[in-house]
């Protein structure tokens, strides 16, 4: 790449990073997490259409489709900003199903998707821990983030011709509240009342799920990276024996061991949405892709633990702050699979050494 386009690329995340500021509250949004919190649908409408004011929801889409056509490298340092405000807005699970209706050259719910005036979300899994859509058409879909906020569903499901995609317009998903104040939902497939769209959507899907995958794991990194930074406050602010903590020779190690992991995801994750931008094939997409989302799960659930632990017992409770980084981590660390899932299939797409 050379000099101007690099100034190019860095110009373009610098604005992507500027838009995520610009619609996230001033105060880092935690207050408005902690509002939303266990309740329906558990996402502000206003927020949403912001974000599709802005052109998030088709960011990775071409111009043709009604998309900006910018890169992974943009998408995943947007996801880092929303990260660090714990957004609860699904932007990962609405990209996908973004993906899946320009597959289909659908022009009537794109348009409301892509503006944010409507959230079509995509039942795609059936079984705890996957990243696959096998499509039975039977198969209760399971695990839907932010489900109950959704206008309709998008259902993949397998037939002779291949993975063809059904919209389910008034499904009713069973919602459970999960551990960060969201919730996931659970829909049955009614495919006598949906309407087909698409006869093959499976490269849309395989390419849809890998990009939510890395997605995950870039917001992830801007999790991680703001509960690191409010350690390290609390550590130079809070006193013990006469002096700040973090003044305490065994507190920096482990203050350096997370940095270590936030430098380690980040260069995972860089490198995937390089390698993606670059029109990796399949299994190299794969196997990046798959590197970046294990290192990024383990990670933040280390990093948002011993934050956590650095806190001392102020960070055991629900006023604390903090804890709102780690309940986030355990219900988002397995969305789009978890990190055994990905170590097992990065062994299986990686090339030999």
């Amino acid at each position: 790449m050379s000099g101007t386009a690099m100034e190019e690329r860095a110009e373009s995340l610098r604005m992507i990073r500027d838009s995520a500021a610009a619609v996230m509250p001033g105060d880092g949004g935690l207050g408005r997490i902690r509002a939303l919190r266990f309740t329906l649908p558990g996402i502000d409408p206003g927020i949403w259409q912001a974000m599709g004011s802005m052109g998030w929801v088709g960011l990775r889409l071409p111009e043709e489709a009604g998309g900006i056509g910018l890169g992974m490298a943009e998408a995943c340092a947007l996801q880092e900003e929303l990260g660090r405000a714990l957004v609860p807005e699904p932007l990962v699970a609405g990209a996908l199903s973004a993906r899946l209706l320009a597959a289909a050259g659908d022009a009537l719910l794109l348009p409301g998707l892509l503006s944010g005036e409507n959230l079509v979300l995509t039942g795609w899994q059936e079984a705890p821990d996957s990243l696959e859509a096998p499509g039975s058409p039977a198969a209760p879909r399971l695990f839907i983030p932010m489900a109950a906020a959704a206008d309709a569903f998008l259902l993949p499901v397998r037939e002779a011709g291949g993975l063809a995609l059904h919209l389910l317009e008034a499904a009713r998903p069973e919602v459970l509240k999960t551990g960060d104040g969201g919730h996931v939902g659970t829909v049955v497939p009614e495919l006598t009342g949906s309407r087909r769209l698409a006869g093959d959507v499976a490269e849309a899907m395989e390419l849809g799920l890998d990009e939510a995958a890395l997605g995950t794991a870039a917001y992830l990194l801007g999790l991680m990276e703001r509960c690191f930074e409010l350690t390290l406050d609390y550590l130079r602010t809070r006193q013990q024996f006469g002096r700040p903590l973090g003044s305490f020779q065994a507190l920096q190690h482990r203050a350096a061991d997370l940095k270590i992991q936030l430098v380690l995801t980040r260069a995972s994750i860089e490198g995937a949405a390089a390698d993606l931008d670059a029109g990796a094939p399949a299994a190299l997409r794969r196997a990046v892709v798959s590197r970046a989302k294990a290192r990024a799960s383990e990670a933040a659930m280390r990093v948002t633990r011993e934050a956590v632990q650095l806190h001392g017992a102020i960070g055991y409770t629900d006023e604390s702050d903090i804890g709102l980084f780690l309940r986030k981590v355990m219900a988002t660390a397995n969305q789009f699979g978890s990190a055994a899932l990905h170590r097992a299939r990065y062994m299986r797409h990686a090339a030999p050494a």
